[in-house]
């Protein structure tokens, strides 16, 4: 069973649940009325063009670094990113100081391939691994088993290894490895960002299968500089500030001077 959110239990408890297998549960989290208007937003971000101009912003960044629209400027993924109740978690989890990295959201549509195994953790300008990166894995309308699975190794945050190590055994089964593939609305995953894990699709998927919409934010722990992983991180940072997002009541939250200057990842 995968270690599940309680309020019943203590944060001590949670604490060492999260630094023992990586990753925590929260199910249904997000509240209906979120969900509703992340779900609106997600098909504008897809249809409408925005996402790939964002992918492209950072593959081929413009000599001008012209700031692309960004999903922090939705309404509903600007509450999101700030909610309290999520962060309320994170302070829990790695401390009352801490920084947002970068955003972003998907959908996912029936027959979409999976991903193979990786992590996403950054490098700090200390190298301190002690210092955590979180991932936020919003699952706005769930996980049914019907499009791709959520599977996550536990423990293997506590080996330092690349990105991208074992992307060469796609999404096979790994021994001692949990796979997620029921959870209610709005139900949130947070990982160790430096968990291995991977998108396993349904064979035979449904093509009548509903999309899966799909929202990952990302913070870290203060005390080092972050490498930043959008070119305009700068620019990102400064909007949700000029946005007014999580109310001042999180003074670390879009402060620059937790990142190194951006370098493209080798």
């Amino acid at each position: 069973m995968p270690p599940i959110y309680k309020d019943s239990g203590t944060v001590l408890t949670r604490r060492e649940q999260f630094a023992e297998s990586g990753y925590l549960v929260l199910p249904g989290l997000l509240p209906e009325s979120l969900r509703d208007r992340l779900t609106v937003e997600v098909d504008h971000w897809v249809d409408d063009g925005l996402r790939a101009r964002s992918i492209a912003a950072c593959v081929d960044p413009s000599p001008d670094d012209l700031l692309p629209f960004l999903e922090l400027e939705l309404p509903a993924h600007g509450e999101l990113l700030t909610y309290e109740p999520l962060l309320g978690v994170l302070r829990e989890l790695i401390g009352s100081s801490f920084v947002f990295h970068h955003l972003h959201s998907d959908r996912h549509n029936p027959g979409m391939a999976g991903k193979p195994w990786h992590h996403d953790y950054e490098p700090n300008d200390d190298g301190d691994p002690s210092l955590l990166m979180v991932h936020t894995l919003h699952y706005i309308g769930g996980l049914d088993g019907t499009i791709g699975n959520l599977t996550v190794l536990p423990g293997s945050h506590r080996e330092p290894r690349s990105k991208s190590a074992l992307a060469h055994l796609g999404t096979a089964e790994l021994p001692g490895e949990v796979e997620i593939d029921s959870l209610p609305p709005g139900s949130t995953v947070l990982v160790n960002s430096a968990l291995l894990h991977a998108r396993r699709p349904v064979p035979g998927p449904d093509e009548a299968a509903r999309p899966r919409y799909f929202v990952d934010a990302s913070y870290c722990q203060t005390g080092a500089r972050w490498r930043p992983v959008k070119p305009y991180w700068r620019g990102m940072l400064a909007r949700a500030r000029d946005l007014g997002l999580g109310g001042g009541r999180w003074p670390e939250l879009f402060a620059e001077r937790h990142f190194t200057e951006y370098a493209e990842s080798l």
